[in-house]
């Protein structure tokens, strides 16, 4: 499973304490939710051209997560940010 680790100042941590009863827990949780948005943006996006192209549909979420990259439906970040940056130079 792959491991995300952030580094704050010791003045961001002090900020942070005073917002939250236990920083690592609420960026835990802001990672957490930001994820699980994405994912029902992904299946979203997935069920409709599935239902638009007549393909059927992978079992389960972890697995129309990965449909959805193979197809093309969803790209990651970096690509839609190596594309525009492709576009540009043309």
């Amino acid at each position: 499973m792959p491991n995300i680790t952030i580094t704050v100042t010791d003045t961001e941590q002090k900020c942070l304490e005073y917002a939250a009863l236990s920083p690592s827990d609420w960026a835990d949780n802001v990672v957490k939710n930001r994820a699980r948005i994405a994912k029902d943006e992904i299946i979203a996006a997935l069920v409709a051209h599935c239902n638009a192209n007549e393909i059927a549909i992978a079992t389960g979420k972890d697995a129309q997560i990965a449909q959805a990259f193979e197809l093309g439906v969803v790209k990651t970040a970096a690509e839609v940010q190596a594309e525009a940056e492709a576009d540009l130079t043309e």
